[in-house]
């Protein structure tokens, strides 16, 4: 929990959860010798469906990651969770990066890389299976994951979509994610 200052100056709790997935010290040599900066990636969301990344540099760390906590909070995004997972298979891109995020049965958990993990957990998600494809670099790794839950649908959007029932489509959902390794 968070403590923000409101208008009036009282200090009020959230119920944000915000968690630093990298911190990274860049150098830039100068005349009399190097300049040290730092930049952070910073996940925030509610728990309950909405989640969002930001970047933040300063010339020191808790600098950088207040920065990062604001621009976090700004471009927070609304995502789609059903039973605690997510609604449809979906692959997010970004640079070299790709992130594969499907639906799995309760009792999963998510299984994912540390940053991925970061974000689905400040989105809400408890069940999700994930790869990462491609490069391992932070930024893009965090870039394409959101790339993929801005492509979720409900399953309403998906039925309508598809042309198919929503009744067809979670009755698909509810045995596709239990055969899922060997089906797809």
């Amino acid at each position: 929990m968070a403590k923000v200052r409101s208008a009036r100056g009282s200090e009020e709790e959230t119920s944000f959860i915000e968690k630093t997935i990298a911190i990274n010290r860049v150098a830039k040599v100068v005349k009399g010798g190097r300049r040290f900066n730092f930049t952070a990636i910073i996940v925030s969301g509610d728990g309950q469906g909405r989640v969002g990344v930001g970047h933040g540099k300063a010339a020191e760390v808790p600098e950088a990651v207040r920065k990062g906590t604001e621009k976090a909070r700004r471009r927070q995004i609304e995502v789609p969770i059903v039973d605690g997972t997510v609604p449809h298979y979906v692959i997010g891109e970004f640079g070299a990066a790709k992130v594969v995020l499907r639906p799995a049965n309760p009792g999963t958990g998510v299984i994912a890389s540390a940053s991925v993990r970061s974000i689905l957990d400040a989105a809400g998600y408890h069940n999700v299976l994930t790869k990462v494809l491609g490069t391992s670099n932070p930024h893009n790794v965090v870039r394409a994951v959101m790339d993929a839950l801005e492509r979720l649908e409900s399953p309403q959007q998906y039925a309508l979509r598809t042309g198919r029932s929503v009744e067809d489509i979670m009755r698909d959902y509810n045995v596709g994610a239990a055969a899922w390794g060997s089906s797809h």
